[in-house]
């Protein structure tokens, strides 16, 4: 969809209550109003408990159906809730996307016994004693569903590692051994191998794993109706495994089931490898580009704006470049924790919705406002008019004004379908002012900030060029005036 804007649809701290699911479909004609094309909605397998945001995964085939882990529904609802929710997004025209977890389980129904060795965290390919019997978490029954929907159990041969000996209570990283038994290859090279990341690390060389997650998507797709999947914690599963799923997922349901992965790394070479080794198939989130936001929001006046776009995956591989600012793990008190500064926010989303190129990903926290222990209040009301923007005037061909440190801008000017001009300019030091052209079909025209930092006009003059101002530490977006 051109000019589409996917939402992240949650954040970490949403509250336990079981009402996201029905709010979420409440929302639906706002969200599409707003000008979204697509929703990620979380994870919504049964996790470890009511309270688990979803990456603790138990049981996939249980969306809110079976009383296990603390109860019938998920922290977000129950599996009528979950599809009643699907069919309301898509029934404003909204694509939703699926967060799939599918590197580990957690919260095992029984121990069992089987050899390992432990090895170092930090270079998992370095053993540190000699293999031993462990007692270990990795047997999956699933007894509240009763084998329906899938007869699969879980077992130990099923796993590559662990991270608990209860035998010994003890913790660390320990890689199971067997026949055919080691780290999967296609993986992050950090650590040594970076395989494992928690719980009880899936073994995506095994054949029946392969088979059974192949099975599994088709019936999560039968089931809830989706239209694509974000895919979680690609760094650590096996490349091999993910050309198997996406040539299953695709041979059954078409080129057009979108795919994005969350392959958490800045650089651009290990971004580059993961898409040579997926035949550039698969959407991945620009890491990069986020870190550089945060990057911009520390330094201030001493970030060199014109570098914001250097080793992102939107300026190396735009084709496959999901944009986003921040996200649930990049949150204060996150694993991820590298949270963009609010006084950047906008800068940073004018950024990726007001160009040319990439998928543009704005998160629930900073639309809605998130909780925890600290709290952001949400841009919702500005977002929206950056939205509207998107939607309504940027198009077709983009100059950058990118020649000072402090301050850049660029203007959008226009298709024969959408023949309006748009003019972005950004401080992070003083006010200023940058003479960009867009048009002699302009002259005499006056443009408007429609972000309200700016309240006087800039009247295009006779060669096509205004004199646009920007604010000490602001973002003006500026547009031809029309109601």
């Amino acid at each position: 969809m051109e000019n589409g804007i996917m939402l992240q649809g949650f954040e970490w701290y949403l509250k336990n209550d079981g009402t996201y699911y029905k709010n979420m479909k409440a929302l639906a004609p706002q969200l599409r109003e707003a000008g979204f094309s697509g929703v990620w909605i979380p994870p919504c397998c049964k996790g470890t408990g009511q309270d688990d945001v979803g990456y603790g995964i138990y049981d996939l085939y249980d969306l809110g159906e079976f009383d296990q882990k603390g109860g019938v529904r998920t922290k977000y609802g129950t599996k009528a809730e979950l599809i009643d929710m699907i069919k309301a997004l898509k029934a404003q025209g909204l694509q939703v996307y699926a967060d799939v977890v599918m590197n580990h389980k957690a919260g095992a129904d029984r121990t069992e016994t089987f050899t390992a060795v432990k090895v170092d965290p930090k270079d998992r390919g370095l053993e540190l004693e000699p293999p031993r019997e462990i007692e270990g978490w990795t047997g999956f029954d699933f007894p509240a569903r009763n084998g329906k929907y899938s007869a699969f159990k879980w077992n130990f041969n099923h796993f590559s590692g662990v991270d608990f000996d209860k035998r010994k209570n003890e913790k660390g990283i320990f890689r199971i051994v067997g026949e055919n038994k080691g780290w999967n290859l296609g993986v992050s090279v950090e650590h040594g191998n970076y395989d494992y990341l928690m719980h009880a690390d899936l073994d995506h060389a095994h054949p029946e794993v392969i088979v059974e997650l192949c099975t599994w998507a088709d019936w999560f797709i039968q089931t809830t109706g989706v239209n694509g999947f974000r895919l979680d914690a690609l760094k650590h599963i096996d490349t091999a495994f993910i050309n198997v799923f996406y040539e299953s997922v695709t041979k059954k349901y078409g080129g057009n089931f979108y795919m994005v992965g969350e392959y958490w790394a800045p650089d651009l070479e290990a971004k580059k490898a993961y898409l040579d080794q997926t035949h550039h198939k698969i959407d991945l989130f620009d890491v990069g580009l986020h870190f550089n936001f945060q990057e911009a929001s520390l330094k201030g006046k001493d970030y060199d704006l014109r570098t914001i776009f250097e080793r992102s995956m939107v300026e190396a591989f735009p084709e496959r470049a999901v944009t986003f600012v921040d996200n649930h793990d990049s949150q204060p008190g996150q694993s991820l924790q590298s949270w963009v500064e609010p006084w950047f926010k906008l800068h940073a989303y004018a950024l990726i919705l007001l160009r040319d190129k990439g998928y543009p990903c704005v998160f629930y926290g900073d639309y809605f406002g998130t909780g925890g222990d600290q709290p952001f209040e949400g841009l919702q009301g500005q977002l929206d008019i950056l939205m509207r923007l998107r939607k309504e005037v940027a198009y077709g061909e983009q100059t950058d004004y990118f020649e000072d440190p402090n301050r850049i801008g660029w203007v959008r000017l226009g298709t024969e379908e959408h023949p309006e001009k748009l003019a972005v300019i950004m401080s992070n030091m003083d006010d200023g002012v940058l003479r960009m052209y867009v048009g002699e079909d302009q002259a005499g025209m006056s443009y408007g900030d429609w972000l309200g930092v700016v309240e006087k006009d800039v009247v295009i003059a006779e060669d096509g060029f205004g004199e646009f101002l920007v604010r000490a530490g602001q973002v003006s977006v500026w547009r031809g005036n029309v109601e």
